[in-house]
């Protein structure tokens, strides 16, 4: 059991290293004045499920379950 917490603690860091890195790459949320022409329905803002940042929106969710799932495993006191 000793091996199994040493492997998920070590996937943990790493996802928590990887986390912040992803967090800190995106772009902030607010557009500005862009809303008030009507900038955000251009060709960019209706397909950014596909760009980069939506990758990175993607891959954020992602992390944020395995960080959660990876907490709550590693604090059950299974391994103790």
């Amino acid at each position: 059991m000793d091996i199994l917490k040493i492997i998920l603690t070590i996937i943990f860091v790493i996802d928590c290293i990887a986390l912040s890195a992803i967090i800190l790459l995106q772009e902030g949320k607010s557009a500005g004045l862009g809303t008030i022409s009507g900038a955000a329905d251009s060709y960019w803002g209706q397909n950014k499920g596909r760009s980069m940042e939506g990758a990175l929106v993607r891959s954020t969710k992602f992390l944020a379950v395995l960080f959660m799932v990876l907490a709550v495993v590693l604090n059950l006191g299974v391994f103790n």
